[in-house]
């Protein structure tokens, strides 16, 4: 029986010096404990003050704001430039399916054509014509292509003069481009590639090609979208040794919007405001496609996903989403009042533009009563982890029943 008390007991200190909450604050090294605006990526990482004290109200979106490098391309007050021509023309890239058409051209060889037919455009980004050699074709339109071999032709001496030439863009291929800076997951991709099988057979047989899936935007999304620090008024396009800027700020709006196709070999550069910008945490066709939230602890741990239902990724919540909602989404709320009220949560983030990662604890009753909840509501980021820590009372409780079960124990071993 001494033996028994003696196991109780270590129990007990053991309790005593864990405590029944969490481990005291964590440590960062970036700050997250003053009010000042500079303290961390986003001002809704610093601590709650007391409710007693709290002067001015919802003002994170503009001490986020306040650090905000002027917008590279202007403020937006005056009208989008249009497209340079050169880019509004259809361009042609390697990998792209091209339709030849040389007039008379069976009429100077026989039956059988020699210059007409169907070309894939190189790795190289060439096509090559029997007798006349090789064609730069890839970021040039159809059309100067066609005169290009018009010319080949006579030079020849094929044709007495440059016979009529057409050339037609039947296929878009796959295009190998690269996208940098404030983005989430910036990295070479391949864009274009078909996505299914299905397919309208007139638009199989039909000439011509068009696509949605090699534009600028569908890059943004593909390099894991947007961050909030991100500049949209000044993206870059780096294509042929020349350079193009575009203000993408109407797509986070939903305004209209002239996308731009890209071509292999296109670069593109996000630049950063160096700020954190509320008015980014939006879904739009360049945000993140959403959250997959890694999660810990749904009232009680478990011995697997399946009982805590939890898949395979986890939870997927939409962009914009606060760490409140995520915690509420754990299943990290509710219950019973007396048992469940007094839980706190962290979240582990990672502040994109310096790497370093950051804990952010907050009292779910404490953020539930306060007016002013959202300036200490953080967003929600691609890869962030939250986890829950269960109230004092169910704590205790969870004590009495490891003390009953190590007290049955160790009974039992003093009868033997």
């Amino acid at each position: 029986m001494r033996q028994a008390a003696g196991i109780i007991l270590a129990v007990l200190g053991t309790v005593a010096l864990n405590g029944c909450g969490p481990q005291g604050k964590a440590d960062n090294l970036e700050i997250v404990d003053r009010a000042a605006a500079d303290a961390a990526y986003q001002a809704q990482y610093r601590l709650p003050v007391p409710r007693s004290q709290a002067a001015d109200i919802l003002v994170a979106k503009q001490m986020n704001a306040d650090r905000c490098r002027p917008w590279a391309g202007g403020d937006g007050s005056k009208a989008a430039s249009p497209l340079p021509a050169e880019l509004r023309r259809e361009s042609l890239s390697d990998g792209d399916l091209v339709e030849v058409h040389v007039e008379g051209d069976q009429a100077v060889l026989g039956e059988q054509a020699i210059f007409s037919g169907d070309y894939i455009i190189s790795r190289e980004g060439t096509i090559k014509l029997p007798f006349i050699g090789a064609f730069r074709a890839d970021g040039r339109t159809p059309e100067s292509l066609a005169a290009e071999i018009a010319s080949a032709l006579e030079r020849g001496e094929f044709y007495n003069e440059a016979p009529r030439v057409s050339v037609l863009l039947s296929d878009l291929g796959p295009v190998r481009v690269t996208v940098a800076g404030a983005v989430f997951e910036p990295s070479p991709m391949d864009l274009g590639k078909p996505e299914g099988t299905l397919t309208d057979e007139r638009r199989i047989n039909a000439r011509g090609a068009s696509t949605d899936a090699r534009n600028l935007t569908v890059a943004l999304r593909r390099a894991g979208g947007v961050r909030p620090d991100a500049d949209l008024s000044a993206v870059e396009l780096r294509r042929g040794g020349r350079s193009y800027r575009f203000d993408l700020r109407p797509v986070i709006e939903g305004r209209a919007f002239q996308d731009v196709m890209l071509v292999s070999g296109d670069e593109v550069i996000v630049p950063s405001r160096l700020c954190f910008q509320d008015e980014l945490m939006v879904p739009s066709p360049i945000s993140p496609p959403g959250i997959s939230l890694f999660l810990s602890n749904l009232i009680q741990p478990t011995q697997g996903n399946a009982p805590a239902a939890v898949g395979r990724e986890a939870r997927s919540v939409p962009y914009g989403t606060r760490m409140m909602q995520g915690i509420v989404g754990t299943n990290c709320v509710g219950g019973v009042r007396a048992t469940n009220a007094s839980r706190s949560a962290a979240l582990f983030s990672r502040n994109p533009l310096t790497d370093v990662s950051i804990v952010v604890e907050r009292d779910v009753e404490d953020m539930r009563v306060r007016q002013d909840r959202d300036d200490y509501d953080p967003f929600l980021l691609p890869g962030d982890a939250i986890a829950c820590y269960d109230s004092g009372v169910t704590n205790v409780a969870d004590a009495a029943r490891i003390l009953g079960i190590v007290g049955g124990a160790a009974l039992l071993a003093g009868a033997n």
